[in-house]
This record gives C-alpha cells, sequence and structure tokens, in this order.
C-alpha cells in the first residue's frame, strides 16, 4: 500500500511539474513576443526613428539610439532597416551595412508580425514592424526587434527553480502523508496483508452461516449489523435484516430489551411464537468507544419439552416411592395386627387404601386413553396428594388414545404446567377454601368450533383451581416470559409455564380461554384432527377471555 500511494502520489508530482513547464514555457514566449511587439511598434511610430531613416547616414543617429532603447528594455537586438535588407543598427557595430536576415515581406505589405528565426544571435523570437513616411504613409524602413531563445530559457530556467521547489514538497508531503496512511492502516488491520485479509473474510463468511447457532450484532442505535443464517430461522425472519431497527422486527419486547441492553446475560430463556431460545448477550467495546452488542442464540425447544417429560416422569416416580413407602407402613401395621389375631381389621385396613388408589388408578385409565395423558394425571394426582391437595378428573373427561394429533409431549407441556400453576394456587389459598383442582380433558365432536380446522372436532383441557383467581388487568400479559403470581416473580425459573403453554397452544392454532374471577379456569381448546399439529408457522397469539 505505502508503494502503490507513493508511485500514485509520484507520478501525480511529475504530471503537474510537466503541465508547470510546459504552462511557463509558453507563458516566457508569449511574454517575449509581446514585449518585442511593443518596444517595435514603439520604435516604427517615433518621429526620431521616421526622419533619421531619411537621412543620407541613418546609423549614426540610430545606432546610439537603439543601443539606449536595448538597454532600457533588456532588449537582445534592435536593428533598423532599409526596405532592401541594410541594416542601419546592430548590436555588432561591425554587422551595420549588412544585409538582414530573416522574413521582412509582411511588413513590407504593411504588417507587423513576429516568428522565430535564427540569425547572427542564434535562435530569437522577433517582431518586425513597418516604418511608414509622413504624407502617404509608404513604408520606408524596417524595424526588427528580437529576444534570444537562450534568454527566454534563462528566465524559463528562473521559473522552474519555484516549480521544480514546490514539485520536491509535494512529493515529500505525499510519501510522509502515505507513510502515516500505510501505518494507520495497518493498525487498523492488525497488521495483516490484504490477500490475508481476504482469505479470513472469506473463512468468516463460510463459518457466520454454517454454525448452527444463532449470531445477531446489534449496534449501538439500536439495529441489527448482522445476522447469520441460524439466527434468521430461530427468530422466524425473512430476508436480511441487516441495518433494521430491532423495534421494527416484532420481536417480543423481553427478547428486544435482551439483545439492546448494555448489561451482559448468560444463558437467559426465552419463549417465542415457536421457539424456546438460550440468548447469550455481550456488549463489545471498540478502541473509539462502544460498538453494541453480541447476541447468541441456540435453539431449547425440544430440551425444554423433553425437560418437561422428565419432571413429569420424575414427579410420577417420587409419588410412587411416596407410594411404596406408604405401602410398606401399613404393611407392617397389617403384619401387626395379623399377630395380634386382629384378622379381620388386618383385611380392611389393608384394602382400604388399595381400593381408593385402583379407584382412581381405574378413574383415570377409563376416560383417558392415552397412556402418556394417563400417567401424568396419575402422577400429578399423586404429587398434589402429597402437598395436601386434591386433583379430581371431572365425570365428563373422555379421550380415546386415537382422538388427537396433538403430540404427547405437546400434551404434557400444555396439562403438567397448568396443573402445577393450579396445585400451587390451591395451596396458597388453602386458608380461605379446600385446595383442590379439577381437571377435564375431552374431545368435543359434535359441534365443530370454527378454529378446529377441518371440522374434526377439537380437544378440550380444562383446569380450574380453588386459588385467589388472577386479576382482569392481568389477564393480558399473563402468557409473556416472566409472568408470576408466586413470590420473587420469574426468578428461578419461574414465569416460563404459561409462556410455554401459549407458544403451544399459537404452534397448533388453538386458544385459550382463562376465568380469574373464583379460582382460575384455564380452557385450552385445540384442533383434534387435521394438519394444525404438523404446522410450525409464526401464528396470532392465543386468544384470553
Amino acid at each position: 500500500m505505502l508503494v502503490l500511494q507513493f508511485v500514485v502520489v509520484t507520478v501525480l508530482v511529475v504530471t503537474g511539474a510537466g503541465l508547470a513547464y510546459v504552462d511557463a514555457s509558453q507563458a516566457a514566449k508569449d511574454k517575449a513576443a509581446e514585449e518585442v511587439m511593443s518596444v517595435a511598434a514603439t520604435l516604427a511610430d517615433s518621429p526620431d526613428v521616421r526622419s533619421a531613416v531619411q537621412d543620407p547616414n541613418p546609423s549614426e543617429v540610430l545606432q546610439p539610439y537603439a543601443s539606449r532603447v536595448r538597454a532600457d528594455t533588456g532588449i537582445d537586438f534592435i536593428t533598423v532597416m532599409g526596405t532592401d535588407r541594410t541594416r542601419y543598427t546592430h548590436p555588432d557595430p561591425e554587422r551595420i551595412g549588412e544585409a538582414f536576415i530573416g522574413t521582412i515581406r509582411p511588413a513590407l505589405e504593411g504588417r507587423m508580425f513576429t516568428e522565430t528565426y535564427t540569425g547572427t544571435l542564434g535562435p530569437s523570437v522577433r517582431a518586425v514592424a513597418p516604418v511608414r513616411g509622413e504624407g502617404d504613409g509608404a513604408v520606408v524602413a524596417l524595424v526588427s526587434v528580437g529576444i534570444t531563445v537562450e534568454a527566454i530559457s534563462d528566465e524559463l530556467t528562473s521559473r522552474l527553480g519555484v516549480v521544480a521547489i514546490v514539485a520536491v514538497g509535494v512529493l515529500v508531503v505525499g510519501g510522509v502523508g502515505s507513510y502515516l496512511v500505510s501505518r494507520r492502516l495497518s493498525r487498523q488491520t492488525r497488521g495483516v496483508a490484504p490477500a490475508e485479509l481476504s482469505s479470513m473474510f472469506e473463512y468468516y463468511e463460510a463459518i457466520l452461516h454454517s454454525v448452527r447457532e444463532g449470531l445477531v450484532l446489534v449496534g449501538r442505535d439500536g439495529r441489527v449489523v448482522l445476522c447469520n443464517d441460524a439466527a434468521l430461522e430461530l427468530l422466524g425472519l425473512t430476508g436480511d435484516p441487516a441495518g433494521t431497527p430491532l423495534l421494527e422486527l416484532d420481536l417480543a419486547a423481553d427478547l428486544e430489551q435482551t439483545m439492546t441492553s448494555r448489561e451482559p446475560c448468560t444463558d437467559e430463556l426465552h419463549v417465542t411464537d415457536t421457539r424456546v431460545l438460550l440468548v447469550n448477550s455481550a456488549p463489545v467495546q471498540a478502541r473509539d468507544g462502544e460498538m453494541g452488542n453480541v447476541v447468541t442464540l441456540r435453539d431449547h425447544t425440544d430440551l425444554q419439552s423433553l425437560t418437561g417429560e422428565l419432571d413429569t416422569v420424575r414427579g410420577f416416580a417420587e409419588s410412587l416411592r411416596s407410594q411404596a413407602h406408604e405401602s410398606a407402613n401399613r404393611l407392617h401395621a397389617v403384619v401387626s395386627l395379623v399377630e395380634l389375631g386382629k384378622g379381620e381389621q388386618a383385611v380392611e385396613l389393608a384394602t382400604a387404601e388399595l381400593e381408593t388408589a385402583q379407584q382412581l388408578t381405574d378413574r383415570v385409565v377409563g376416560a383417558v386413553a392415552e397412556p402418556v395423558l394417563a400417567a401424568l394425571l396419575l402422577g400429578k394426582s399423586s404429587e398434589a396428594a402429597e402437598r395436601g391437595a386434591e386433583l379430581t378428573l371431572t365425570p365428563d373427561s373422555s379421550m380415546d388414545d386415537r382422538a388427537s394429533d396433538v403430540a404427547p409431549r405437546d400434551l404434557i407441556t400444555i396439562l403438567g404446567n397448568l396443573i402445577d400453576n393450579a396445585v400451587d394456587a390451591a395451596i396458597e389459598n388453602a386458608a380461605t377454601r379446600a385446595p383442590r383442582v379439577a381437571v377435564t380433558v375431552r374431545v368435543d365432536g359434535a359441534e365443530p368450533a370454527a378454529d378446529s380446522g377441518d371440522g374434526a372436532g377439537e380437544l378440550v383441557l380444562r383446569v380450574a383451581d380453588s386459588g385467589r383467581g388472577i386479576a382482569a388487568d392481568a389477564l393480558p400479559g399473563i402468557f409473556r416470559r416472566g409472568w408470576s403470581t408466586k413470590p420473587g416473580g420469574a426468578a428461578g425459573g419461574r414465569g416460563l409455564g404459561l409462556a410455554l403453554v401459549g407458544q403451544t397452544v399459537r404452534r397448533y392454532h388453538g386458544s385459550v380461554e382463562v376465568d380469574g374471577d373464583d379460582g382460575a379456569v384455564f380452557t385450552v381448546r385445540l384442533p383434534a384432527r387435521g394438519d394444525g399439529g404438523a404446522d410450525q408457522d409464526r401464528a396470532a397469539g392465543p386468544a384470553v377471555g
């Protein structure tokens, strides 16, 4: 870069100096021509010259006169001659009387002219003017005034000295400027050569678009600087949003705030319409100040679903463990009664709890043939009982194992989170009302709802609790990540369950109705059959009533 810039500056300076030389040379010639014409015209119009050329010996008067004028004006030669070319004056007195060397025809015709001609003093720029007599104005003599080319060259050389000094100064300044620019460029590129920069950029482009983790660069002004392919997919965007403000991308408010915040965040969960994202954001500091934020996005949807399923299985296992513990206690009591000869009491104690558990199992399995959902309900029922709440399945519950296209893991997400929230709310209000949770699972197919899609009925999931309910002004925001009625708000991972419920319902183009007057009642309606379960497009938010 330094060599290239220096070569460019040198070429410009040399070209400029050449043009200056040509201009100065032409200016010197024009000045010389103008000067000789002025002197020649003055001498030709002089009465002394006009009268002297008509004397018998013109040289006696004209030679001293011409010498004085030549000395006063700096002209190299002044020659006054007759119309037959005979010289009356000359810088070299010995050449007086000789014939003038040069063109005189235009002057004899009465016209003054200039030419560059080589005479006795060498090449010169000369002007020849006619001297007219009094009366008829006939040409009686000629005056030739000239400046030698050597004299013009000397003047040009004096001018070129200044041009050369300026050219050298410009060259030095240009060289120093090129060096400083190259140093600055080297610092900005960290000493990497252009070829290496090009190679790095190609690798950067390849890596940027091949990684599966979303990457978004957000400027200080809140505009997207860069967004790779994975981020476009995770955020549900179409087209390159570079240069677009985040406000215009229709992202969730909390996600937008995280992406523009000057505070770093690590592994923060955010729920979009179709995905659960794990977001990391870190501000970037440049040498000249803050540049913006680097945001990475990871798809946490499948892991979150699996975590929900794992929580369900863990709850079911914990329920089995507690039941096994209680069964062991009852077994010890039964054995003790048998040893004491209390057979009837032993049988009654052994069968009473078993009958209650069997009735619950028969009720759930008989109403809900979907095995995953039945296991969820049994596990949640045992968990609620351990916590002092009663979970019941309403009599109108009925669902065949082939009645819905909704994936089992999505049913776990919806019903599991709603039951957990309902149990928590009922227990919190236990001082006022006995903690109860009623669950309804059924398929309505007699009168298909408008949002069921193909008229094949709808799956209804309803969870009602005996808690305090939900205020009407809080209903519009309950499906946003972070909303929670529990102490501590969204701390400790709370405030995510209803957001996941809303996301899953949107994905199936379903709806959620919420009644928070007398306890909370959540009613989820999903298409029982059709293509809703496979549709992953972004849909409108769940209807909250």
